[in-house]
Formats: structure tokens, sequence, C-alpha cells
């Protein structure tokens, strides 16, 4: 008979049964167990090799973080030999990808309309590491891009649609050059993924994404992840593994479930987000709603081509002429603007001030773009992002039609500039 202290360490650490259930269940681990030293080795030979489900250590892998690089490599990479990577957050994804790509002194081509944080990784800790980086105009072609390369350039960093101002890129004539001149291509399919947009289809060799977004879809997590061809494999897993980058069973759990209403989810942001913005094309006060699925979208025929559909995040501009706001007033930084978006964006009852989105509520966020542009100076009126959540859209039109009379107030009275 066992002692009660060994009794408690080692009853109920395993579970046979017959019942099925519907979800995979959360593995929460750190030591991974072995049955001999010799299946200990050819394991850290395996995960070494980066093979599927391999594991000596949960940095590896668990099998519920392993279900989900598995959906990511189903759903992201459909149809095409690609492998999928996690990592604590979309930013953390984008930077282990580009440290495992790129070396120093190679050259690197960023859309200008980048993912702020991804501009400043690019800025600063590539920089160090002797990496140069070079932005581009958003609507740059194929021919436009290939005539900026460098014997140097290794890679070029896609956005599609760009983040804030929305510009569509023609992805599949850019990788189509980008491969033919040995140039790799890495797109951020923050906004359409996991439903709208497959970008393997469109010839890219990697994927980032923020898995803390629609693929999770209930603001409770935070995760990313990176999804390469199998080619590229290899570089990539090293340098997860170097780094030590992984994530936890409870998370990959919450994504996965998330994962499971996705499509019913992505439905519904995309067509309250339309009605909105079709609300906001005929509302006084708005100079141009930035939606890719609008007809009035400079590249609308590049989104129905390439998309599948569109997601809940958008943006619009406000008409300079009809609120009184001068010519060289960009943004929040202008005291007069300042007033007008705090009485937009402040007290609605069911939109949120808030910079992530992609979950199932709705939110508002003036645009600050003045740091985030170096090619291409953004030239018109004050942008406020929006993301359509769930709710239903008639009570975000009155309460964004509320914000629209708080700002009429303040246009109504004399103000200082």
């Amino acid at each position: 008979m066992l002692k009660p202290d060994t009794l408690a360490i080692h009853v109920a650490r395993s579970v046979e049964s017959e019942t099925r259930v519907a979800n995979i269940p959360v593995f929460r681990a750190s030591t991974v167990l072995f049955d001999s030293l010799d299946e200990a080795a050819k394991r850290a030979q395996a995960v070494a090799r980066g093979e599927k489900g391999a594991s000596t250590y949960a940095t590896a892998s668990t099998p519920i973080t392993a279900a989900l690089m598995d959906a990511l490599e189903q759903i992201e990479g459909a149809g095409h030999a690609t492998r999928a990577c996690l990592a604590p957050s979309g930013l953390s994804a984008i930077s282990t990808l580009l440290m495992a790509l790129l070396k120093p002194g190679d050259d690197l081509l960023v859309i200008d309309s980048v993912y702020g944080p991804t501009r400043n990784f690019c800025q600063t800790v590539l920089a160090r590491w002797g990496v140069s980086t070079r932005f581009y105009d958003p609507d740059a072609s194929a021919e436009a891009l290939e005539a900026m390369l460098l014997p140097t350039t290794r890679l070029i960093y896609l956005e599609s649609p760009a983040s804030y101002t929305f510009e569509i890129q023609d992805v599949p004539a850019i990788a189509a050059m980008a491969r033919r001149r040995g140039v790799l291509t890495v797109i951020d399919n923050a906004w359409a993924s996991p439903i709208m947009a497959n970008p393997f289809d469109w010839g890219v060799d990697a994927s980032v994404l923020p898995l803390t977004k629609y693929w999770s879809g209930h603001s409770d997590v935070l995760m990313g992840a990176s999804v390469v061809r199998e080619d590229l494999w290899p570089d990539l897993w090293k340098t997860q593994r170097d780094f030590g980058i992984c994530v936890g069973g409870d998370d990959a759990y919450l994504v996965l479930r998330g994962l499971r209403t996705a499509a019913v989810r992505m439905r519904s942001h995309e067509q309250s987000a339309l009605l909105l913005a079709r609300w906001l094309e005929q509302r006084k006060g708005v100079a141009r709603v930035v939606h890719p699925a609008l007809t009035s979208h400079p590249q609308h025929a590049l989104f129905r081509r390439d998309f599948k559909g569109s997601s809940g995040l958008f943006g619009f501009v406000l008409d300079r002429t009809y609120w009184g706001i001068p010519e060289n007033a960009q943004g929040p930084e202008e005291p007069y603007v300042a007033r007008l978006l705090a009485a937009l964006c402040e007290g609605r009852r069911h939109f949120g001030m808030g910079y992530s989105w992609g979950g199932f509520e709705s939110l508002i966020m003036p645009g600050r773009l003045s740091a985030l542009r170096s090619v291409k100076p953004w030239q018109q009126g004050p942008l406020l992002r929006l993301h359509i959540g769930l709710e239903d859209p008639e009570d975000l039109i009155k309460d964004l039609d509320a914000g629209f009379e708080a700002m009429a107030k303040i246009a109504s009275k004399p103000h200082a500039l």
C-alpha cells in the first residue's frame, strides 16, 4: 500500500474512457514524460527536425497546441504545403518570422501603411541588427516594386487591406514578380483571416496572423501565428525554438473554441459593417468611407477578384469643409479637431474606444497617421477607424448618429484654433 503522499502524486494521471466529447481537452503541461531513454533521444531528434506533434517539453508542443497549428495549416494554408508556428501575440509572430527570414545586410521592402508596431520593429530591432528597411507606396504596382529591388532585397512585406487606410494591393502580381526575382513575400492577413481570404492562393511565401482577433473573436486572449511554405519551415522553427517562443494550453483552447464559430461571426461582422458603411456614405459631414467592399473604393475590383468577403473593420474620413476643419489640421493633435473627435467617440453606448479589434464588440478610434506614414503622408481629413461587432446595426447607427449630433454642437460654437 502506497503512503498517502505518494498516492496523491500518482493517482488519476491518465484516463481511459470510451466517452467521446465535442472539444479536444485542454492540456496544461510543462513536463513531457518518456517510457525510455531511447524514446527521449528519438523525440529530441524529431523536435530538432520540426516534425509535427513531436515534443520533449511543452515549449515545443502539447496535443492542444499541435491541434491549433494543424488547424492553421489546413485553413490559412488550405491546398498548400505549409507549416504553422504559434506565438504569444501577433507582433511576436511578425518579429519572429522576420528574424527567421532576414540576416544582416539584407534589404526589406515594407508597405508604408503597415501596422504601426511592425514599422517600429523594422526601424529599431532590425536596424540594429543590420537589416535596412525601405517603405513603399501602398498603391505601388508590381512593376513599381520591381524597379525598387536591390541586389540585397530579400523580402517584400505586404498588408492588404492596409492598416487604417485599407488600400488593396495586387498581391498575386507582386508575389509572382517577387518569386521570379528570388525575393520572398510575407503578408499580414489580419483583416480577412480565417474565412475571407487564402493568401497562399495569391502566391505569397508566408502569412502572419493575430489570432487575438477573428480567430478567437471574444477579446479574451492574446496570440499570433506564422504560417509558411514548407521550404521556409526549418528556419522559422529553429528561430522559434532559439527564442523560446511558445503559448499555453488554455490560450490555444480559447482560440480553437473561437474558431468553431468564426464563419458565422465573420458573416455577421461583414453584413453589419456594410450596412453602417453605406449609411455613412450618405451621412452629411463624411467626406469618404474607406471600405474595400464598397464600389467607391479605388481598388474595389481587386477586392472582388481576390477576397471571399469582408470583415467588420473599415474607416471613414471627416469632411473638412462641413466641420470647419483647417486644411493643415490632419488629426487629433489639433485642439479643435480633438474636441470634435472627443464628441464623436466619447460617451457612446455601444462603441468602445480601443486599439484591438476582431472581437464581438464594436469599437471606434481616431487614426493618428502622422507617425505612421513616410512615403505618402496622409493629406485628407481626420480619419476614424470602426470595428463593427455583433450588436444590432440599427443600435449602432443610432449611437453614431448621436455622436455626429454631439460634434455638430461643437462645430456650431466659436472655437479657438
